[in-house]
């Protein structure tokens, strides 16, 4: 009788192990950097302008690994990248952050 109730108990346990949590949408305005750099990558793949104002937003980023998806697909997919260090201070990074926030504008009024 023991044998039989740990068989349907491996069996529950095999067939649960391949259940997993749907993957979240990847999209750029995602917080959470495992979906949001995908994105960025899908982004730029796709040649998608359309993901440049968060590009833009994400050189503000406390994590510096979606500053440099962010700047490496900005430069990618304008040939620009105006200076941007992601490495630098928040501070020192404010003047490139400033005319990439002056590209975007000027984007938006053609």
């Amino acid at each position: 009788m023991n044998c039989r109730r740990y068989g349907w108990v491996i069996t529950i346990a095999a067939l649960m192990s391949g259940c997993t949590a749907p993957k979240p949408p990847s999209v750029v305005t995602d917080d959470d950097p495992s979906v949001k750099i995908p994105a960025i990558t899908a982004a730029v793949q796709k040649k998608d302008l359309g993901a440049a104002k968060q590009l833009v937003a994400d050189l503000d980023s406390d994590d510096s690994a979606v500053r440099f998806y962010a700047i490496q697909g900005l430069s990618r997919l304008t040939g620009q990248t105006f200076e941007y260090n992601y490495y630098d201070d928040e501070l020192a990074r404010q003047p490139a952050v400033q005319r990439w926030q002056q590209w975007l504008t000027a984007q938006a009024n053609k």
